[in-house]
């Protein structure tokens, strides 16, 4: 799977952008926050990304950071999300109000993105409540010192142990803590291993 893209910023849409890696252009799906971040065409430019397939479509989809990611893979898991309606809420609001909002049960501060209604708003906050306290991009609070990993391996980690089955807040607070304990510059194996100890322990 493509998980990050490192070269050129050759153009951009509404909701797109075109980077060119070595000559070869990869349309990448993105949020507005994140096109922002890109900067100016010809600039050099870097995406964390996420790769869709479907029966007929394959989508590659591109975020400034880690953190943002991990909340679009989570969002595009509630029953009604699809990756158009994920990039709205995170053209809307950054990792941290999307956390805090899931966290604090504010369906409301969820419904302002475009296409989202109050119902799938309050569907979206009940099923992230839980989850929010190990995602990456929050201010912390009782019983989630430990922050979550916001992006390179750590993130890549994370993923591995919520495909092995664990739950993200889980997943995220032990691969936090394997990254504590080994140091920043800890290989994805060494990390994983680790964390499936202190996720299992």
């Amino acid at each position: 799977m493509i998980a990050k893209l490192s070269g050129r910023l050759d153009e951009t849409g509404a909701d797109w952008a075109v980077i060119d890696v070595a000559g070869v252009g990869y349309l990448v799906h993105c949020s507005t926050k994140t096109l922002t971040a890109l900067g100016e065409v010809g600039e050099a430019c870097q995406l964390y990304t996420d790769l869709q397939v479907s029966e007929n479509d394959m989508r590659l989809l591109g975020f400034a950071d880690g953190a943002e990611r991990d909340w679009f893979r989570v969002l595009t898991g509630v029953q009604g999300v699809g990756s158009k309606v994920a990039l709205a809420i995170l053209s809307t609001l950054s990792a941290a109000e999307l956390q805090a909002a899931c966290a604090g049960g504010d369906a409301a501060t969820v419904a302002r993105a475009n296409g989202v209604g109050p119902k799938l708003a309050g569907r979206i906050v009940n099923e992230l409540k839980d989850k929010a306290g190990g995602m990456a991009g929050g201010t912390g609070g009782p019983g989630s010192a430990v922050a979550a990993p916001a992006g390179g391996v750590g993130a890549d980690a994370v993923s591995a142990l919520e495909n092995l089955g664990f739950k993200p807040a889980v997943a995220a607070r032990a691969v936090a803590l394997a990254q504590e304990e080994l140091g920043e510059g800890a290989s994805e194996s060494a990390l994983i291993g680790l964390a499936l100890k202190r996720a299992a322990g």
